[in-house]
């Protein structure tokens, strides 16, 4: 399936804010944060004020007691510096304590918010984007904003006052000194503006390649058994080399970016310096200005030092946080093309009733000129009916069967439960009225009792009924199993649930559809995994479930078709026939054909398994033997 890539080119609206704006959307989440972060920006400027107030008193030491001689006058100013170092230091650590927890906070709430919109978005935004992506949005650029927040925000605001006001302060010496310092200063704003353009470019490109080296580790992770079957691992190895030196080119162009815009900033403060210095001797001899104002000169300029020096990384940290910012932004703005309507209608008890009209489906992507997957499904499902779904790979039953839940829209015609376009429903009413099992048994890292039970928000997971339907559920599935597992059902099945073989996830997910009881169960072939025995129970089990609810289940095996009341064949995208089994081998050709195309498959697949058997039995014969 598509996804997106690295040159995938950014949203116009996001693309066309300036760094002020794109940073500005995310007063919404600092909003409450920003009292704290207002005072950790007056202690700050409160430390540089005690900074650049000790010149003063260096001044009135050098022109009083040190040019008189007068030992005993020196201790006052002694003292002063240390209170003065004393403060300074506690506005620092007021800034730290001030600053440092609503960050997180905001951190949180957008962590929370992109979580909450990925959860809502549709299937189609997923098949689009790559995980990885997503995952660098989530951690490292919410890391980033939240340290700008805590950190770069506020010495850059401070900072640039303090230099402000130092600058005064040195034309308070003398005006000549002060130009001197501050034409040599504006060359490094200058260059600022052009390192802006210039480092947002290199910026987006390194954290979008970030997120595909991501996208690489984890796929690698997740396909470690089929890379290791086929012996691909080198090959996986030099990909993700090649993508992890694209990275390491990129952000090796961020360093000289970052190391041009340094150059400024320690040169001209050093030419500025030097200037200054012969200048402020010349006028010191002429008796323009005195000794202890020269000296106090070169040390307001000293503490002026680390505000200006700061400025590279802290502009650099601005522009990574804008590009941050808008990569979080630009999930949250996508368009949701799956929404609930403004008036939902209810079916307080539905009866089961599945209809499609005249359905019609083509992907978003689909070429211009390609003719829909589905073009015109007509089918009804009578309450408490079982309809089997085949027809060839490629024909478009996964799809079909995605369409009552909305995990995609269709395009044309409509699909209704009860007389009620699926479309008027709430998503969440939706869903509760029809389950979904899928071929791809998907579980989360909890216990067996949190996956079986996910559709059960309404039971108490400690109740007697909640134990009942778990029970229930796992019977019908054939899922004993799990009673055998080291802490029964209360055990982690691991990531995905891998730690399981591929039949015991598709039991577990399909007792995940009967735990949820819905009114129209949709199964996407869900026994594939299983081996004819284990299919034979579970058919048994499922019978006494469908007896009482509506279920359209893709069969890609002959034994599941002989579950349905009814098959229906999906052919060019749309149903050729519906009828009982043997009226449909009778009467249609393509179903003959389909039907043995699924013996064929089945054959090979009981062969497999009894390959698969033979197999163990010998390792183990050996194992004994040994």
């Amino acid at each position: 399936m598509a996804r997106q890539s690295n040159d995938t080119p950014v949203s116009n609206h996001t693309s066309t804010l300036g760094t002020f704006r794109s940073l500005l959307r995310i007063y919404p989440y600092a909003k409450s944060a920003l009292p704290r972060i207002y005072l950790g920006m007056g202690a700050a400027l409160g430390a540089g004020l005690v900074a650049l107030s000790i010149p003063l008193v260096l001044e009135a030491l050098v022109d009083g007691p040190l040019s008189t001689g007068d030992s005993s006058q020196i201790w006052w100013a002694v003292g002063a510096v240390l209170g003065l170092g004393v403060l300074e230091a506690v506005f620092i650590a007021l800034r730290r304590w001030f600053v440092l927890t609503p960050g997180t906070h905001v951190e949180a709430a957008m962590r929370n918010s992109l979580y909450s919109r990925l959860q809502d978005l549709p299937v189609a935004f997923h098949d689009r984007w790559q995980s990885g992506q997503l995952l660098s949005r989530a951690v490292s650029d919410l890391h980033l904003i939240r340290r700008w927040l805590s950190f770069g925000l506020v010495l850059l605001v401070v900072n640039t006052v303090t230099i402000v006001i130092g600058a005064a302060v040195l034309f308070y010496w003398h005006w000549l000194l002060g130009t001197i310092f501050l034409v040599l200063a504006v060359p490094i704003w200058v260059y600022g503006f052009v390192f802006e353009k210039k480092y947002s470019i290199i910026a987006r490109r390194s954290q979008d390649q970030a997120g595909d080296l991501a996208t690489a580790v984890e796929e690698s992770v997740h396909g470690i058994r089929v890379l290791k079957a086929f012996g691909r691992g080198k090959y996986a190895l030099r990909n993700f080399e090649s993508q992890a030196e694209s990275l390491r080119g990129t952000e090796i162009e961020k360093a000289k970016a970052i190391a041009g815009i340094w150059l400024w900033l320690l040169l001209l403060p050093d030419v500025a310096f030097a200037l200054c210095l012969f200048t402020g001797v010349w006028l010191a001899s002429a008796g323009e200005i005195t000794v202890g104002q020269l000296f106090a000169f070169f040390a307001t300029a000293t503490v002026l030092r680390f505000p200006i020096e700061s400025i590279g990384f802290l502009l650099s940290m601005t522009f990574d946080t804008r590009t941050a910012t808008d990569r979080f932004f630009e999930v949250l703005d996508t368009t949701n093309t799956i929404t609930d309507p403004e008036n939902p209608a209810t079916i307080p008890a539905p009866k089961g009733r599945l209809r499609f009209e005249d359905v019609r489906f083509r992907y978003a992507d689909s070429p211009e000129g390609v003719p829909d997957l589905l073009d015109g499904v007509d089918l009804t499902l009578e309450p408490g009916e079982t309809m089997a779904l085949v027809g060839l790979t490629g024909s478009g039953k996964s799809t079909l069967t995605a369409l009552p839940t909305r995990l995609y829209d269709v395009t044309g015609g409509r699909v209704t439960l009860d007389g009620v376009d699926v479309r008027n429903l709430s998503r969440e009413e939706l869903r509760r009225h029809i389950a979904m099992a899928f071929e791809d048994a998907t579980l989360f890292s909890a216990s067996v009792r949190d996956n079986v039970l996910l559709g059960r928000d309404d039971l108490d997971p400690t109740s007697p009924e909640a134990d009942a339907t778990l029970n229930e559920a796992l019977d019908i599935a054939q899922a004993g199993f799990v009673r055998d597992l080291p802490d029964g059902v209360g055990t982690t099945v691991g990531e995905e649930g891998l730690s399981l073989s591929g039949g015991q996830r598709q039991r577990l997910a399909l007792a995940r559809a009967v735990a949820a009881k819905p009114a129209v169960l949709v199964l996407d072939d869900p026994l594939s995994a299983l081996d004819v025995d284990t299919e034979a129970l579970v058919e048994a089990a499922l019978r006494r479930v469908l007896a009482s609810t509506t279920a359209l289940i893709v069969a890609h095996r002959p034994s599941t078709v002989m579950l349905a009341d009814r098959v229906a064949l999906l052919e060019n995208g749309r149903i050729t026939a519906v009828g009982r089994h043997s009226e449909l081998l009778a009467s249609s050709e393509h179903y003959k054909f389909v039907i043995s195309s699924l013996e064929d498959e089945e054959k090979r697949e009981a062969a497999e398994q009894i390959d698969r058997a033979l197999a163990d039995d010998t390792r183990e014969q050996e194992e004994v033997s040994k």
